[in-house]
Order: C-alpha cells, then structure tokens, then sequence
C-alpha cells in the first residue's frame, strides 16, 4: 500500500547550512533485484540483501485477538494529544478507527512513524519528523481528550502489555492511516523516541537511549573489542526506585524526553526541568530548571558528560500553545548545570530547530530553515548562508558527524549524506542518494549507515525499507540491505529527527535487525529473533538470537563487540537484559527482573519502541517521553523506574 505523502515543508529560504557545490554528478545506484522471499530466512545459508522489493505487499486482514491469560498487565497511558494545533496550520481530519484491536506485541504505533502528520502534542513547537519519533518515543496510549483548540479525534485501542494471542500484521493501509495521526506528534512537537543506551568501550556516546551505536571506534567499520558489561553471580533485580509521573494540568500532554547515566546520577527531563537521581537510591542530587518544556535532547554525551537539548523559551499557553524549539543549551550532567543557551536568527527571526546532536565538541541542529554547530565553548561555528540553495535538514552524531542535506524542489528532491568536520564543517564525503527519495535516518556514523523508505514501499510505518551502508571515507556506497516491513521489526522516523531509530544497532561492521513477532511454541505465546547483515556485503551471516518462547528480543546497544539486547517479557515472567557475543552469538544474562504482577505491570508499561532505555553496570533504566493528565482513573504511574542487580 503506497503511503501518502505529508504535506510539503516549508521550502528552504536561499540559505541552509554548509556544503560541497552542487554541479557534481550524482553517484550511481544499485539496479534494483526481486524482491526477497517472504519471511526471513531462519534456518537456511545466508540470503543476500541487496536490492528492495519493487511494490508493496497486499495487506493483511487483522487476527482475532485470542482470550488473554489472566494478570495481563496494565494497557500502555494515553497518547500525546495537542494542547492546541500549531497557529497558521490547518487542523487535520480524524481517520476512521480500525474495526477491531491489533494482537499482542503489535506496537500501537510510535509517534515518530513515517507518515503524513496530523496532531501535535501541548509543549511541542510547530515545525514540521516522526524517533525519535521517538517517534522516541512516547509510550502512547489511547482514549484521552484533545487539548485546547484541537477537533477531537478517535484512535485504536492498542494491545494490552503482556497480552497474547494475535501478534501478526493488521491492514498496512490501516496501519499508514494510524501512524499517519500519531506521527504529528512529534512532527509539530519535538520528543524523543530513543530505545537504548549506556557506555560503549569507554566512550560517552550513546549513553541516552541511542538506537544503537558501534563497537570499537578507530577502523570506520565498529571493532569486536570485547564488552565492559560483566554477568554479576547472581542476575536477580530488584526495583531500586520509581520515580512519579509529573502532574500535567489542562488535560494536556507534555514532552519530557531525554535520559542520560553517568558514573554517578542517572539524569532524566521533567516538565520544563532535567533531574540527577542517585543511581542506586533515587534520591534527587540537582535540578536544572527551564524556561520551556524539552522539545529533543541528544542521545551523544562527551568524555567529560556534557550534552545538549533544545527546549522551548516559555511555557505553552491556551492562548499561545506553542512557542517553538528555538532555544540550544549545553547542560552539564555531573555538575548539574546549564552552561549555556544559544538561539539563532534568519534575518530578523528565530529558527525553529527540528533536531540537535552532538559529535565531538560540536552541537549541531538542524532544520527546514537549515542547520548550525557551536562549539561546546559556545562558539558558533556555522549557520544558514543566504547564498545556499540546499539546507542541512539535520545530522547524526557520535563519533563522526554526518548532515542530512536537502537540495531541490519538494517534488524533485535529492537528499546528500555528508560527512563532515564537526570543528569546521567541511565535507569530507558524499554519498547522493536516488532522486525522490524524501527522507533519510542516520542509524550509525561510524560505520556510517543511513535507513529510507525507498517508493514508501514498508507499509507499516516504520520508515524502513532499506539500509545504505557507506563507506564514509569515499562517500560511495557499500551495498544495499533490503528488510521489508512485514519481516522487520526495526523503526526509523527520519522526516524531522534524522537520528530517530531504535530496536536496532550497529557494531562489528553488521547490522542487527529484531524480526517481528511470530506465533510461538505455546497456545498464547509470541517470540521473534535478532538476525545480523554484513555491512561489506549486504548478506546475513546467519547468525541468530533467539527471545525464548513468550519473550520478544530487541537491540538496544553495542558493548564492544558484544551486542546488549532487552527481552520483554511474556504475563507470567520478568524482562531480561542480555548480552549476545560478537562471534559465536552466545547470550549471557546480565539482568533478571521480578516476575511478580505488581513490579511487572510497570516494567511493561514502558516498552522499547516508545520508552527510553539504559542500561549498564548491572542497572537497567526505563522512563516515559510524554507526560499526561488522564481522563480516567487510573493506577500509579511512573515517569521511570531503576531495576538493579546485587
């Protein structure tokens, strides 16, 4: 099912961000093979992946939900609802329900899917991604009232956590229909949808809920260095603390994304405030108060744990609900400070920022209006030039910087993958990616690769259809993974926030991909595998990581050479961290939560597709992205909770 195309962005003004000169010839592209098999190849020889499927499958008809066990956990909280439609923009139709609900472990789509926007959340700026969003990420859930000025609209019924029964694909056109309502979530506002996390060989990157990150960091392709994360004797958790759901007023919901571990605090955003908690204890060491609530924090910490946000310059109003993401500041997370805030102007006006980043000792963000960098210092090193016909729409970071750089009208676009200097914007490589392509997700810098919907040919909203890897010496392509919508479980959003995917990640010159949830061994159960492609070749290695029966597998960061993954749990067990060996794929568990209703009601209520998620040293972080006013009466709820082993 073709997906609409959202509405044209606002066009770039004769400026942008830097680049090379626009008379070079655009690289040649991979001829397109067949489409691969169905499903993917398990059991058999590796299969290659080059090449992308040339129309999309028909549509599925959704399964009969199956009669849940009993002490399902509770349903996910309320979606982000606008507190008002951004002003000047025309306020979207609602679309038509789906008749029936999607079986259990069928993501109630993310607010960052790729897909036509339609509602924005309170504290959000207007602009317009979705990872995230992240998508992020928000836990969305379903039923709550709009926010002021905003027509009411009605939206599916997502599965219950731990539900069985059902778990495949419903309608992919239902499916575009619904992303498409979630996805203005984060395309007017400014969430984050990440879904890993923690250390890497030593490095600060990735350390806030990242999708995913390299193994080693000196041969452009991710080392098989071993990994730093140890199993303790004993893998049994406990809850260490759970931190409350701030209070939200005017049935509205607020974006408070962003998460961050250090040596010594785990560090979360609130409303309109970032918070150091004692990693063991909980108990709050400093606050960093704001102006504005956070519209995208960067996943990218340096050695000295320094990072960056973009949040707005006051608090949204009924009377004005939006007041854009204009503000950059460097925080300080062992000192608990905001070091500084920098804006930046088109002429008279300030621009909006869509993303920020941080590569090095550069924040970079980037935007329809184009892209700038300060140094960590504060130092502006670039900003949009008048004379520029193309714009940086954003850029990934971590230990290299790429731009994702726009050129061309709306309906001739051509996106340019850059690599760049982070200290003085030079372009180092280019890879040009095929002509009407429109969007485009950095997955990892180093080895670079970039995630698209090539012909929106996923179906499913996860705005993936196929893995670039380049090499980003040269800008030339490597080769071309191809992973269908209905075989993959992976998400990128890519139209706002370039670095927006999760359930993924890069290590090993591979890329590990979960795949989606299938009928188990049991009457309810549902289960999947991670598989791994070679970067050089495209091909899987077929190697596998199996869930186990009833748990359901998903990336969320390299350790070295080793792979750190979350197993989500299935109604009468706790989740698991584990760590999956480089080479032989050998699982170790790192950490086993408590299997008892209480604790695993608020373990599922954060999921890895709309939560953010970290975990290292034997502790696992989970925490929301939105936070909301309920319409109803409802349990406890948690903007995050610590698990910890002894």
């Amino acid at each position: 099912m073709t997906q609409p195309p959202p509405p044209p962005p606002q066009q770039p003004p004769q400026g942008g961000g830097f680049g090379p000169p626009q008379d070079q010839p655009p690289q040649d592209q991979p001829p397109q093979t067949p489409p691969p098999a169905a499903g993917p190849d398990l059991g058999k020889a590796p299969e290659p992946g080059y090449g992308y499927p040339q129309a999309p499958q028909a549509p599925q008809a959704p399964q009969a939900p199956q009669a849940p066990p009993p002490a399902a956990p509770q349903t996910p909280p309320q979606p982000p609802q606008g507190y008002g439609y951004p002003q000047g923009a025309p306020a979207p139709q609602p679309p038509q329900a789906p008749q029936g609900p999607p079986g259990y472990g069928y993501p109630g789509q993310p607010p960052g899917a790729y897909g036509q926007p339609q509602q924005a959340p309170y504290g959000q700026p207007g602009y317009g991604q979705p990872g995230y969003g992240q998508p992020g990420f928000g836990q969305p859930g379903y039923g709550q009232q709009p926010g002021y000025g905003y027509p009411q609209q009605t939206m599916p019924h997502p599965p219950q956590p731990g539900q069985p029964g059902g778990g495949k694909k419903v309608n992919a056109q239902v499916l575009i229909i619904v992303a498409a309502v979630v996805a203005i979530a984060l395309i007017i506002g400014g969430g984050v949808w990440y879904a890993s996390s923690g250390k890497d060989d030593g490095k600060k990157d990735d350390t806030a809920s990242s999708s995913g990150g390299t193994g080693g960091t000196d041969d452009d392709k991710g080392g098989t260095t071993s990994g730093k994360e140890k199993p303790p004797s004993d893998p049994s958790a406990k809850v260490l603390f759970q931190v409350p759901a701030p209070e939200v007023k005017n049935d509205s919901t607020v974006v408070v994304s962003g998460s961050w571990l250090t040596d010594k605090a785990y560090v979360k955003s609130g409303i309109a405030q970032i918070i150091g908690y004692d990693r063991d204890k909980g108990s709050e060491l400093w606050k960093i108060p704001l102006d504005g609530p956070v519209c995208q924090a960067s996943r990218h910490v340096t050695d000295d744990n320094l990072t960056a946000i973009l949040y707005q310059p006051a608090m949204p109003t009924k009377a004005d609900p939006s007041h854009g993401c204009s503000e950059i500041a460097l925080i300080d997370l062992d000192a608990g400070k905001r070091l500084w805030t920098k804006t930046v102007k088109t002429g008279d006006q300030l621009i909006t920022f869509d993303n920020i980043t941080l590569s090095g000792k550069t924040v970079a963000v980037g935007s329809t209006s184009g892209g700038a960098a300060f140094d960590v210092s504060g130092k502006l090193l670039w900003s949009p030039k008048p004379a520029d016909s193309c714009y940086d729409a954003g850029y990934g970071g971590g230990e290299k910087l790429v731009a994702v750089r726009k050129c061309g009208s709306y309906d001739q676009r051509q996106l340019h993958i850059q690599t760049i200097d982070p200290k003085s914007g030079k372009v180092i490589s280019e890879y040009k990616m095929t002509q009407g392509i429109e969007y485009a997700s950095i997955v990892s810098t180093n080895p670079l690769v970039v995630a698209a919907d090539v012909g929106d040919s996923a179906g499913d909203g996860s705005g993936i259809s196929d893995f670039f890897s380049i090499d980003s010496k040269t800008g030339k392509l490597r080769t071309r993974i191809s992973a269908p919508g209905e075989q993959f479980a992976a998400r990128c959003e890519g139209i706002t926030r370039v670095e927006a995917c999760n359930l993924l990640a890069v290590g090993n010159d591979r890329l590990y991909l979960p795949t989606e949830e299938h009928d188990g061994t049991g009457k309810y159960s549902q289960t999947n595998e991670i598989v791994a492609f070679d970067l050089a070749t495209g091909k899987q290695t077929g190697q596998r990581a199996d869930a186990g029966d009833g748990y359901t597998i998903s990336p969320l960061r390299m350790d070295g050479g080793n792979l750190i993954a979350y197993k989500r749990p299935p109604y009468d067990k706790g989740g698991q961290v584990v760590s999956i060996s480089g080479t032989g794929f050998k699982e170790t568990t790192l950490l086993q939560n408590p299997a008892t209703d209480s604790v695993r009601d608020v373990e599922t209520s954060m999921s890895p597709e709309y939560s953010e998620f970290l975990y290292a040293d034997g502790h696992l972080y989970m925490s929301k992205v939105y936070a909301s006013k309920r319409s109803t009466v409802r349990e406890k709820e948690y903007l995050a909770v610590g698990f910890g082993t002894s």
